[in-house]
């Protein structure tokens, strides 16, 4: 019974420093994500007529992805035809 108090109680400690994965507000869209939602459902060839200044990713359907949160790259979300299907930051 001792151990699986200490258990819970050692799961409730780790649950409560876990951080917040959300990005802070100020840096929610410093890639200008929000900007360029027009795009959506436009050709990946559209990018092109942007003047887009952030680091940009292009991520087609099964594409690798690392897991690094990086608020100032863009994120381009393609279908396999190379249709736009979202656009956001990270």
């Amino acid at each position: 019974m001792r151990y699986i108090v200490v258990f819970m109680v050692g799961t409730l400690a780790l649950a409560a420093c876990k951080a917040d994965q959300s990005p802070p507000p100020d840096q929610a869209e410093s890639c200008g994500a929000e900007a360029l939602q027009h795009l959506v459902g436009q050709p990946q060839a559209a990018l092109e007529d942007e003047t887009i200044s952030a680091p940009t990713r292009i991520l087609p359907p099964g594409a690798m992805r690392t897991m690094d949160h990086r608020p100032e790259r863009l994120n381009v979300d393609i279908d396999d035809t190379g249709t736009i299907l979202r656009l956001w930051c990270g």
